[in-house]
């Protein structure tokens, strides 16, 4: 039988493979499936809405929790197209180079260099998408929320794997740095949820605080 040699960047799995590198497949397995399927629903339910107008969105569930105010706004369709199409397209590539690397794939350094670079462009969007469900709107969109959820660690974890890679370039002395966010990567990951959750809080507290 012959041996198969890991590609340049490929990620080599082993007993001395950062935990965060070993379960970075089934991250983007997962996480890529669950940000599809909640970017096809929310594309389906708008056109629902297209099709008949005074269809009320299943994600549509009380004044906040409103997925038809957020579809009537111009952020919905930033770049003229229906935010959810970028969805779709996104998190179907992301779930497939996760099965990819579940089954031995091996991807070189320009392929982690351009995943990089696709979810740091996702995180910036969900981000501004955030600050203008919050605080522009004034609404949620539960499956936009799904898809929050999904994007922020999938660019952690990539970011992460990457910089212990060497795909992406590292300041000289950052080994330490490195191996501490390694460690602690569920505290930095809890912190920055609770940080957008305490927001959503915030925004809508004169809200919330009618439910008590």
């Amino acid at each position: 039988m012959t041996a198969v040699t890991p590609s340049p960047g490929a990620a080599r799995p082993g007993a001395d493979t950062p935990v965060v590198s070993r379960a970075l497949p089934w991250l983007l397995a997962v996480g890529g499936t669950l940000g599809l399927v909640a970017a096809t629903a929310l594309l389906v339910e708008r056109m629902r809405v297209l099709a008949d107008p005074g269809h009320v969105p299943s994600c549509s569930i009380n004044p906040v929790l409103s997925c038809g105010t957020v579809m009537g706004t111009a952020q919905a369709s930033a770049f003229g197209i229906p935010n959810p199409v970028l969805g779709v397209a996104g998190f179907a590539v992301v779930a497939t180079v996760g099965a990819a690397l579940l089954a031995g794939a091996g991807f070189r350094r320009w392929f982690w260099l351009g995943l990089q670079t696709g979810t740091f462009l996702g995180a910036v969007f969900v981000h501004w998408l955030i600050f203008q469900s919050l605080y522009r709107i004034g609404a949620l969109c539960p499956y936009c929320m799904v898809v929050w959820a999904v994007t922020i660690p999938l660019f952690w974890y990539v970011t992460l794997h990457n910089l212990r890679s060497g795909h992406l370039p590292a300041p000289p002395g950052s080994r330490r740095v490195l191996a501490v966010l390694a460690r602690n990567h569920t505290v930095v990951l809890t912190l920055w949820g609770t940080a957008v959750l305490a927001a959503v809080g915030q925004a809508f507290w004169t809200y919330w605080s009618t439910l008590l």
